[in-house]
């Protein structure tokens, strides 16, 4: 994997394969770059695409404190070492440090959101503090895999079929490893206000990406962004929630290919 520093000098890690322009993709809060696997083989053909393990995970650094901006700086510092536009792929809270990291750079040159968890109207609870002290007390006792379903179920709340597919993907261990750091990301994510005015002249063509079975406050902030975004378009997955870069990678992958490769 290659690196580059952050501005506050953390170390980011990142694979690179594929070939074709440069697309950067921003994984969730639990796992790291091999959260993608089972997307890559239909996004490599088309790009060069740059999976980057967040800050606090896989090969990448951490910070004694932490913040959403912090991780917006880290996926510029990953364009800037790219050095050429690139087109930038959040996932979940990956989104939302993807959206925050466009507003910060004018390398990128297309913006894929896939379901940021953004509270609307901002301030509205989505995760009940008393889950997040339930996640604490587990990853105190050393239950990391109990953490991790604890944020599936309660926090992105997938259903158990989905839940038992993820448990057999090959980034299923990397995904419980993060689980130490979980439950202080989530509550920046809860923290997380958005701000409609700071992104109105944000004119980066961006795909709003999301499933027909996804949550209501998943919903809602699609429908905010799709409001304020100058230059958008709303793609539904049908059948698939959450999980879909897992459920339907072809699918997922062929809008974003879609997407990246369309004039305009």
């Amino acid at each position: 994997m290659e690196r580059v520093h952050s501005a506050d000098g953390t170390a980011i890690a990142y694979a690179r394969s594929g070939a074709g322009p440069p697309l950067l993709l921003v994984h969730a809060i639990t796992g790291d770059h091999r959260r993608w696997a089972a997307v890559l083989p239909a996004l490599e053909p088309h790009c060069t695409v740059y999976a980057m393990d967040r800050r606090g995970r896989g090969r990448s650094g951490a910070a004694a404190a932490y913040s959403l901006a912090a991780e917006a700086e880290d996926i510029v510092a990953v364009i800037g070492a790219i050095g050429a536009p690139t087109a930038l792929l959040g996932y979940s809270s990956g989104a939302i440090c993807a959206l925050e990291a466009a507003a910060r750079t004018d390398r990128v040159r297309r913006l894929v959101l896939f379901e940021p968890p953004i509270a609307i109207p901002p301030g509205t609870p989505m995760t009940p503090p008393a889950v997040l002290d339930r996640m604490g007390a587990q990853v105190a006792a050393g239950d990391h895999e109990g953490a991790t379903l604890t944020f599936l179920r309660e926090v992105v709340r997938l259903p158990e079929p989905a839940i038992a597919q993820a448990r057999q993907a090959p980034s299923w261990p990397a995904r419980i490893a993060t689980a130490p750091g979980t439950a202080r990301e989530m509550r920046a994510v809860a923290g997380y206000r958005f701000a409609p005015e700071r992104f109105a002249a944000l004119a980066v063509p961006t795909l709003l990406l999301m499933g027909s079975e996804t949550a209501p406050h998943q919903r809602a902030a699609i429908a905010a962004l799709a409001a304020t975004l100058p230059a958008n378009q709303v793609r539904v997955l049908e059948g698939h929630g959450h999980a879909a870069p897992d459920t339907a990678p072809d699918l997922f992958a062929c809008e974003v290919v879609r997407f990246l490769t369309t004039p305009g």
